[in-house]
């Protein structure tokens, strides 16, 4: 895994059964606790991860992170920058790419819905334990340090 900076391109080569999916680490900050990063809940897989879903047809990465994010937390956000990929094999064993987008929230509140649960915001300090993948923890850590996610913590 590595930190990127720029848009991901997937090689003509990829596997045809390659998953294609998108997602964003949301972060805010707040005057009494400083940044705070959404983490969500799915009951269904037990876990607690980023946002996250599969390209639609047509769909850019950038599209389908958006459109993902606010479809399981109920956040219209922006992204400020693309942060990196995690690749690994689904449970259906098929291979998987995730783009990930580090986002601000412009708007909007979350309510649990058919995908998603419980969504926390948790200090920056508190994230890595949280975070139940080790892709998810891996892809952290290399963000963490970044000026957004430093400006107020």
């Amino acid at each position: 895994m590595q930190l990127l900076s720029g848009e991901l391109i997937v090689p003509d080569d990829a596997p045809e059964d390659l998953i294609r999916a998108a997602g964003g680490v949301v972060y805010r900050t707040s005057s009494e606790i400083g940044v705070e990063v959404a983490c969500i809940y799915r009951e269904r897989r037990g876990d607690w991860t980023f946002p996250k879903g599969k390209l639609e047809e047509g769909e850019s990465f950038v599209e389908a992170a958006l459109r993902e994010v606010a479809e399981e937390t109920g956040l219209r956000c922006e992204i400020e920058r693309y942060i990196g990929v995690t690749n690994y094999t689904h449970r259906k064993g098929q291979p998987k790419i995730v783009a990930y987008y580090l986002m601000t929230s412009i708007e909007g509140e979350f309510s649990p819905n058919e995908e998603v649960d419980e969504l926390r915001w948790l200090p920056i300090d508190q994230v890595h334990d949280h975070l139940t993948w080790d892709r998810d923890q891996e892809l952290f850590e290399l963000i963490r340090e970044l000026p957004e996610l430093q400006k107020a913590s």
